[in-house]
């Protein structure tokens, strides 16, 4: 059965939401659209998840887009087993011991990317690490097996709204603005996955879920809950006043790119700079949001090449997902902290 809309988002196409069943015919075809790069609804043992190709960064800006996410927090990463997650993250013992223990499961874990690691750096909010997971539901891991990549994930809901048990719930918020919700059934667990730091010396609980404090001291020891200490940031969703800020200063706003600077395009961009990167031609909020972190690394290497002082970039509107890019950019752009500043939203 298909959902029709008139709601256009992602470049002007329209969306039209199927409902799938969890038969052969259902899975491939929502193995087929993740692999497309389209949006799917799917369930895990925790809450409904919206799932987009981790490695392509146009489907992962659609989550934002979809969700009305307000800012780019990192997304969790799905796969079928241990041994692919950890083809994209550094494991040490710890995270070793804890995926024995709790995988397939609940538990989200956030360890250092491998270098070369295939995944968006859009999907990890800019960051060095990323939140992986083995969900413990049979049509998930055999959607994930069947997709053959990395799946972000965040819950299948508008942002802020109640998260999604079954696909009924899905529709109720999501319905037009995605391309397929596979219907699973209800949730067993019903609470998002716990999630532990692990990309630093000590293990930090940074949100409780469905596998508990005492099971993951159980198997490591003491585990430090909220910011760690000594006041130094974590690598997580949302705690850092900028994300990620390139080694270059940056400078907002701009109309024009003095000769010692490089440009960050939005739309046509004015002659001038070292070296320029186009977030979009045309306009798109959304193709900008898929293009940030890689124009932005980019940027930083290549001006500092030439001997570029700073990144220029031209101002992006509001609209669509331009406020969370720009929340990105004032990140950026903000004075640099060196230990490190929290956010206080």
């Amino acid at each position: 059965m298909r959902f029709a809309t008139t709601r256009q988002i992602r470049y002007g196409r329209v969306i039209m939401t199927e409902t799938l069943q969890a038969d052969p015919a259902g899975m491939a075809r929502a193995a087929e659209l993740l692999r497309d790069g389209r949006l799917v609804a799917f369930g895990t043992e925790t809450v409904y998840g919206l799932g987009a190709d981790a490695t392509n960064a146009d489907a992962v800006a659609a989550i934002f887009l979809a969700k009305g996410r307000p800012r780019f927090n990192p997304l969790i990463c799905h796969y079928p087993s241990a041994q692919a997650a950890f083809m994209d993250v550094v494991a040490d013992a710890r995270a070793e011991s804890v995926a024995r223990a709790f995988w397939p499961g609940p538990l989200t874990v956030i360890l250092p990317r491998r270098p070369g690691c295939a995944v968006a750096l859009l999907t990890g909010a800019g960051l060095d690490t990323l939140g992986v997971r083995v969900p413990d539901h049979p049509v998930a891991n055999l959607l994930l097996r069947q997709a053959g990549r990395a799946i972000a994930a965040p819950s299948a809901n508008r942002s802020g709204h109640i998260s999604p048990t079954s696909a009924a719930h899905v529709l109720d918020g999501l319905d037009g603005r995605i391309d397929a919700v596979l219907d699973s059934g209800p949730c067993a667990v019903g609470v998002e996955s716990t999630v532990l730091d692990l990309s630093g010396p000590i293990p930090i609980l940074l949100r409780p879920g469905g596998v508990s404090l005492e099971s993951l001291e159980a198997c490591l020891g003491p585990v430090q809950r909220g910011a760690p200490i000594g006041g130094e940031a974590l690598r997580s969703p949302g705690l850092l006043a900028s994300h990620y800020a390139p080694n270059l200063p940056v400078r907002l706003d701009a109309v024009s790119a003095a000769e010692d600077e490089a440009l960050l395009a939005f739309g046509p961009s004015p002659p001038g700079g070292r070296c320029v990167f186009q977030l979009s031609e045309s306009g798109s909020t959304a193709e900008a949001a898929a293009r940030l972190f890689q124009g932005l690394r980019w940027l930083d290497a290549e001006g500092a090449r030439l001997g570029a002082a700073r990144i220029a970039v031209m101002p992006v509107p509001d609209a669509g997902l331009g406020a969370a890019i720009n929340d990105r950019l004032r990140r950026a752009a903000a004075p640099r902290d060196p230990i490190g500043a929290e956010e206080i939203d």
